[in-house]
């Protein structure tokens, strides 16, 4: 008999701040930035409502948000923000450090544009411009797996010691509404226990320590490539604890890290992230030629499993809100690394940029230009 699912139609960010509040953080500290403001606004109602205990610290700017999470994180606490466009990029002096010092804060990115010119609407331009500063990042096509991504991310950054980012697309997820299921206390208590500390994880008077010390060339270097092999050593971890999380649910399939949807012999398959997802399985959902791989887990970046979601594919289209400029995509240059010297065409389609509608006639002529022979590598779509 298949378990009942329990769903309530919620707005994208009261989702995330009702699956932060049963997490318990010890310190929240955020400041308002559209579209990110009703998940801040919402957890502080929680907090004026006694609904939950948390600190919830008000700062000045993004700069000091991030800093005090960083100083609540550095002393023991579990510790979350949550920001977007202008505000993560003012936040990224102290992005880089709650990284380097192992820290295991959480920060959902309600993605949007980035200036100039001004727009408020999504893209993925703010999170790329912090991609390699040693967060754990995922990226939800809609608010189940957002609710699903903020319980990993705890789950994994504490384990691991390693900060962890959810993005949410702006206004799309973050203003929307979705039947979603949010899990009671209990099976999130199970999932993500309160944060274990041991000797040498935070600041302590009795047990003096250094955090973020200066280090010359001998030594800085060996700190990088640690970073980067933990990093690395998350794709386990985050396979493992999603399988556990998929079991307590009753619910899930995936691996934590991507989602083939479609015909597993494609010759066509569509590669994205976030919610564009959603445009692009309801496009194809009756054509068997055509498939779709969900990058869940963009850092850090599964290898292994798209080569093998991948290995039938001979067309492959990248199609992504964000570009590396006088260059592509980041993703389509992830992909076009990680398949280099297999015999694939790959195309990047970059769209959407500052909030433009991704339409299914729009992904219909992807899908169409992607076999015509001589088209550009890289093409802006819209």
């Amino acid at each position: 008999m298949t378990k009942k699912i329990k769903k309530e139609l919620l707005e994208g960010s009261k989702a995330v701040a009702e699956i932060v509040k049963k997490i318990k953080p010890d310190v929240i500290s955020a400041y308002p930035i559209t579209p990110q403001t009703h998940i801040v606004e919402d957890l502080a109602q929680m907090k004026a409502d006694g609904e939950a205990e948390f600190e919830y610290l008000r700062a000045e700017s993004e700069f000091a948000a991030a800093s005090i999470v960083l100083g609540a994180s550095a002393v023991g606490s579990r510790a979350y923000s949550a920001t977007s466009s202008q505000g993560l990029l003012l936040m990224s002096e102290v992005i880089h450090n709650i990284a380097g010092m192992r820290l295991p804060v959480v920060i959902t990115c309600a993605n949007r544009a980035i200036s100039a010119p001004i727009s408020i609407w999504c893209d993925h331009s703010d999170v790329m411009n912090i991609r390699d500063a040693g967060f754990i990042q995922f990226f939800a096509s809609n608010l189940q797996e957002a609710v699903n991504q903020h319980l990993l991310a705890f789950k994994i950054a504490e384990k691991m010691n390693i900060p962890a980012m959810v993005n949410i697309d702006g206004f799309i997820l973050t203003h929307s509404y979705e039947p979603v299921h949010v899990p009671n206390k209990t099976i999130v208590n199970k999932f993500v226990s309160k944060r274990k500390l041991e000797k040498g994880d935070y600041l302590d008077p009795k047990n003096p320590l250094t955090f973020g010390a200066f280090f010359p060339p001998d030594y800085y270097m060996e700190t990088r490539e640690k970073l980067h092999k933990d990093l690395n050593s998350c794709l386990k971890e985050i396979k493992k604890e999603n399988k556990l999380l998929n079991k307590l649910l009753g619910f899930g399939n995936d691996n934590g890290l991507i989602e083939y949807i479609g015909n597993k012999s494609a010759k066509t398959v569509l590669v994205a992230l976030g919610s564009v997802n959603g445009t692009i399985e309801d496009t194809i959902s009756k054509d068997k030629s055509v498939a779709l791989l969900k990058v869940k887990t963009y850092r850090p970046f599964p290898k292994e499993e798209i080569r093998k979601a991948l290995k039938n594919a001979k067309q492959i289209a990248v199609i992504e809100k964000s570009i590396s400029f006088g260059s592509g995509g980041p993703l389509y240059l992830d992909i076009n690394e990680t398949l280099k010297n297999q015999n694939k065409v790959i195309k990047n389609y970059i769209v959407g940029l500052g909030g433009r509608d991704v339409s299914k006639e729009m992904i219909r002529k992807i899908i169409k230009n992607i076999n015509i022979k001589n088209s550009k590598d890289v093409s802006f779509f819209g």
